[in-house]
């Protein structure tokens, strides 16, 4: 069996140069999902997804493939960069207005879909900033729990098990104020 080309060999036009232009297009609905999850408005999301990738193009050149997958790299970006918004902002915005982004067809979907997220927004803001981390780089950027362990200093299980209970605990959560 031939072993598949990892993302960054896909992605590599020429040995060390790296095709920006593919990584971007791949990364960016990642990287827009984990801000959005973090800080729930849209075009805050944007801007700090394009500060991201400003970022890592002018540090181009130091990223080392054989230190870590270029997603850990950027992610790392990422965290860096939430870590700064929300060190100017002073607080942490909750995913409340993301109610305002649903666009279901009917208007009781629309009403329900808009209770449901207000709900679940108001769960996650009360979980510790932790575990809020962790859930949006799974569920927000798709990452897996060996990108997450990597991202974090946790162990990939380690990872697991703090998902796997907080998804239990907003479950609980969620049945108990329905």
């Amino acid at each position: 069996m031939i072993a598949q080309p990892t993302i960054l060999e896909r992605l590599t036009t020429r040995v060390g140069e790296v095709d920006w232009e593919a990584l971007y297009r791949e990364q960016l609905p990642r990287v827009y999902n984990f801000f959005r999850y973090r800080v729930g408005d849209g075009l805050v999301a944007e801007d700090l997804t394009a500060t991201t990738f400003e970022k890592a193009w002018r540090a181009r050149r130091r990223y080392r493939d054989n230190l870590g997958a270029f997603s850990t790299w950027l992610f790392t970006i990422a965290r860096n960069v939430a870590t700064d918004y929300f060190r100017q902002q002073h607080q942490e915005l909750s995913l409340e207005d993301m109610r305002d982004q649903t666009d279901p067809t009917l208007p009781e979907e629309a009403l329900q879909s808009r209770d449901d997220l207000a709900h679940l927004s108001a769960l996650l803001a009360s979980l510790p900033a932790r575990e809020r981390e962790l859930v949006a780089l799974k569920y927000g950027a798709g990452l897996t729990n060996r990108e997450i362990a990597r991202q974090t200093g946790l162990s990939e299980s380690n990872v697991g098990t703090i998902l796997y209970r907080v998804v239990q605990q907003l479950r609980a959560w969620w049945e108990d104020e329905r």
